[in-house]
């Protein structure tokens, strides 16, 4: 199919141009491996558990959705980059899908945040994360979704504002709250009771209490159907509308 041969030459593109430039790669692992170094052994008495290895089956699952969400939210700068140095508008005299355009910019960050993701699972093992592999496997798929769903936001929000100065305050000012009320820190459960109603909204916190089931091996609880379900339908939602401003940027 055209949009699939379409897909895979940006696609293509955009990983190479990674690979050429490989410091962002080395930045998104870099900084959750100082999170999970630094601050994961302070969560035992915090947790009240009595271990550290129980402190990261609760924060490497969160550390990984919070590397999905940032990673791919901010990845908007790069397309107002290229749109700055003619590379949209040169998409106008192209028959490459406009679908495709945005589909492999997110695939991109997919495939990074999965190798991100990879690399902090395997680094936290000597620390006693302990997870089985059809669990983590199903725990990557929530992560790629929210991945896809935050790249496609921040492609369509920079091709809205298409400037660097009101991008970064706007996703500073969304993505605040959304760490905050989704438990990626800390789970909400000594949350109070006005703040859990309040993570109801926030879709994120559906996918951390998802993924860390399945750390936990607990793969049959509603916390993962409920979270692959809301995660799955906002990125549907969210890659139809990227593409329809990618259309309408280089129609």
């Amino acid at each position: 199919m055209k949009i699939l041969r379409d897909t895979w030459l940006v696609f293509s593109r955009q990983i190479l141009l990674l690979l050429r430039n490989p410091v962002w790669v080395v930045v998104g692992v870099l900084q959750p491996l100082l999170y999970l170094l630094l601050f994961a052994p302070l969560l035992k008495p915090a947790l009240g558990v009595r271990t550290n290895a129980e402190a990261y089956q609760v924060f490497v699952p969160g550390l990984l959705v919070m590397l999905a969400i940032f990673g791919a939210l901010f990845s908007g700068f790069g397309l107002i980059a290229e749109m700055r140095a003619g590379v949209i508008e040169r998409s106008r005299v192209t028959p490459v899908s406009r679908l495709a355009l945005m589909l492999g910019r997110s695939l991109r960050d997919v495939v990074t945040l999965l190798v991100q993701g990879i690399m902090i699972t395997l680094i936290a093992l000597p620390f006693g994360l302990s997870v089985e592999l059809q669990n983590v496997l199903v725990a990557y798929l929530m992560l790629a979704l929210i991945a896809m769903l935050c790249s496609a936001v921040s492609a369509a929000v920079a091709l809205k504002v298409r400037s660097e100065d009101a991008l970064a305050p706007l996703l500073q000012t969304v993505s605040q709250p959304i760490l905050l009320t989704a438990g990626i820190l800390l789970p909400l459960a000594f949350a109070p009771q006005w703040l859990k109603n309040v993570a109801k909204w926030n879709p994120f916190s559906w996918a951390v209490d998802g993924v860390r089931d399945l750390f936990n091996g607990h793969p049959g609880t509603d916390h993962v159907w409920q979270g692959l379900t809301i995660v799955g339908l906002l990125t549907v939602l969210t890659v139809v509308w990227a593409a329809r401003e990618f259309a309408k940027s280089v129609r």
